[in-house]
């Protein structure tokens, strides 16, 4: 295989000045799903501490960011969740959830539909398919029927709603080892599969290709179809996705409040370094440090290059 270094022709992918802050509050999630890249689960410890917290804060403070994405694991089982939400808020920044659906059903998580549409969140909803079947197949039984509740409850309050300013998305992951299908003609199949069936409604729908890293990997090798995989994303790679990569205009912070130029290159370790070597941390961080950087790239990079492009926010080009 080329690496995807020289797929660029050697050319280095670099930062642009960052509109999105995506904050990792940590792996411990009430879920265990097998395509996670996070390999986030029940017995997960990692957790960000208030101390981090306030310095990602005090960072936003010192910057024109208009977005803090926040992600985990469960991102609403960490402690300082609310404290972050309510504080972002408090500096007018645009704050987005990305919810597994099911967390609000866990022991004192119920006031979090309330506590999400008083804060004005935009929700990014977990839901890999409109299927029971496949569902639960990759994110546990009774999985489906939960987020199916969740996503009523969602609507009931507002969300998703063609006159409502509550945003509701959903992301779609491929259950198997391909890409995703035309992220439009997608959209319209859940729309029409989740309104007829359960009467949901939600704005947009999210394709997201399966990073073959981590947990994704290992059931791949183990199932013989990593090396298939990874010549499908080169086959279909698409330098037309290259200038909109996500890794370009987004910071990601750690749940110890290292930086990755991407939640990917997070899982994988490969933080951002000062000329010493050493992984730059948000509570030293100013975004001119930043701007212009290399983006650190491997063969993982293909998945959001391939086809359509794939990124936190779905696919890349229509």
């Amino acid at each position: 295989m080329q690496s995807f270094a020289q797929r660029l022709n050697d050319k280095a992918l670099t930062r642009r000045a960052a509109d999105v802050l995506q904050v990792n509050m940590g792996r411990y999630c009430n879920q265990a799903c097998i395509h996670c890249h996070v390999e986030s689960g029940p017995n997960r410890k990692e957790m960000m501490s208030r101390e981090t917290v306030d310095a990602v804060l005090r960072f936003l403070t010192t910057t024109d960011i208009r977005t803090v994405d926040i992600t985990g694991g469960a991102p609403e089982l960490n402690p300082n969740f609310d404290y972050l939400v309510e504080s972002a808020v408090a500096l007018k920044r645009h704050v987005m959830d990305r919810c597994n659906l099911t967390v609000i059903f866990e022991p004192g998580k119920e006031y979090l539909p309330e506590f999400f549409k008083r804060h004005q969140i935009e929700l990014v909803c977990s839901l890999p398919c409109y299927s029971q079947e496949n569902v639960d197949r990759q994110r546990g039984r009774g999985t489906f029927d939960l987020s199916i509740r969740a996503l009523q409850i969602f609507n009931r309050l507002g969300y998703g709603q063609p006159a409502s300013d509550l945003l509701l998305n959903l992301v779609y992951n491929p259950v198997g080892p391909h890409l995703p299908p035309p992220q439009e003609k997608i959209e319209q199949d859940y729309k029409r599969e989740l309104g007829t069936r359960f009467g949901i409604e939600f704005n947009h729908l999210y394709c997201l290709s399966n990073m073959p890293i981590t947990r994704y990997e290992t059931l791949l090798k183990l199932r013989g179809e990593y090396d298939l995989y990874m010549e499908l994303l080169e086959s279909n790679f698409n330098f037309a996705t290259v200038d909109q990569v996500m890794c370009r205009n987004l910071i990601s912070v750690g749940w110890d409040g290292n930086l990755y130029d991407c939640d990917f290159n997070q899982m994988l370790d490969l933080p951002i370094r000062d000329a010493k070597g050493k992984a730059l941390n948000i509570a030293s961080l100013s975004t001119e440090r930043l701007l212009n950087r290399t983006i650190t790239v491997g063969n993982h990079c293909y998945a959001c290059t391939a086809g359509a492009g794939s990124s936190c926010g779905g696919a890349l080009l229509s």
